[in-house]
């Protein structure tokens, strides 16, 4: 394979070398989105990045201690996902290990067979993020080396990924979310995610059905999409979906900003005005996104969450007998314009 080099980057984004040579020597005068987009570029490429770019005083690191393999899927679907690598990265450089990056596909047949890498030695834990193709996930359970799963499909049995699980706390958290759009007045009020795509959709669908049973609110299935959704066809099949809606709710709790994103441009090329005719709340809080309407939802540091992986990792090889971790980080619920009411909430609600 051809070696990628800087300014294959570079064309592969229409900008100049120098923008790409200055972000991987430590020089000034990059934007931080600028900055975002050439090392989410060079991941995607298989880049190999330079010696000692994620140490924060530029020095030469002392022989790291072990390595982290970071096996990701599809990391430049988002800017979360590269911040994400960078904080894991960081700690692991602050803590004298290094690095490997692990590109998986986003789906597997069941006789594929996982990068050498993390099975010959190399690799002394894994930290795994944005997978959820089960035949990945069974084959990475079965390395006989520690793990931590960010995240995993739904459904899929904790014990039997042999690994750490750290997950973003949805149910408290899109509990609030939907409690607060009840408390605007609003009783029809669907929920628009795959439940089935990952374990932490699930549990805000789960989050969304506690705060509607507390309420004795009605869930109407004609206005929820929880089923399997396409990873390329998002736009296409909730458009249909809203499309085959005959009496619109009155609001609509999301699974994500990215979900919530699409049903806002979709509704108000309809016609619909948010929130006065429906409100809609997402989750992430991602900052990529170009939102029509400032996005209620749930803040999750990607910096922070990167950390807490590497962490783990670094534990886990430190302490490969201590009993598995199930853990859950709370994200920080934030309303916004997207489920405030300008009119004033009926009695009873």
């Amino acid at each position: 394979m051809k070696k990628v080099t800087i300014q294959d980057i570079a064309d592969a984004l229409g900008i100049s070398r120098v923008s790409v040579w200055k972000v991987f020597t430590g020089r000034e005068g990059v934007s931080d989105d600028l900055r975002s987009k050439i090392i989410s570029k060079a991941i995607e490429m298989g880049y190999n990045m330079p010696t000692g770019f994620f140490d924060s005083d530029g020095s030469l690191p002392e022989a790291p201690q072990a390595t982290i393999s970071v096996a990701v899927s599809r990391p430049e679907t988002s800017v979360f996902w590269v911040n994400m690598i960078h904080e894991i990265a960081r700690e692991a450089s602050n803590s004298n290990a290094n690095v490997m990056y692990t590109y998986l596909p986003k789906d597997a047949s069941s006789d594929y067979e996982l990068p050498s890498s993390l099975s010959d030695g190399s690799t002394q834990a894994v930290v795994v993020l944005n997978v959820y193709d089960k035949n990945l996930i069974k084959k990475l359970s079965e390395l006989p080396i520690p793990k931590v799963f960010m995240d995993t499909i739904a459904y899929y049995p904790f014990e039997s990924l042999n690994g750490d699980l750290v997950l973003i706390e949805g149910r408290s958290s899109v509990s609030q979310i939907t409690n607060h759009i009840i408390s605007q007045g609003k009783s029809r009020i669907g929920f628009i995610g795959d439940i089935n795509y990952a374990q932490t959709n699930f549990e805000r669908y789960y989050g969304y059905k506690e705060a509607m049973k507390s309420s004795n609110l009605e869930i109407d299935g004609n206005i929820c999409l929880t089923s399997p959704i396409g990873a390329d066809t998002y736009k296409e099949e909730i458009s249909s979906f809203l499309n085959g809606i005959s009496n619109m709710p009155e609001a609509f709790v999301c699974a994500s900003d990215f979900v919530a994103n699409i049903v806002c441009n979709i509704l108000s090329e309809k016609g619909y005005s948010i929130p006065d005719d429906i409100m809609v709340s997402g989750f992430d809080n991602q900052s990529d996104i170009n939102y029509p309407v400032p996005l209620t939802t749930a803040n999750v540091s990607s910096e922070n969450f990167g950390l807490r992986l590497a962490k783990q990792a670094l534990y886990r090889i430190q302490h490969p007998k201590a009993n598995r971790e199930l853990i859950y980080i709370c994200p920080e619920v934030i309303f916004r314009d997207s489920t405030k009411s300008k009119k004033r909430p009926q009695r009873g609600h």
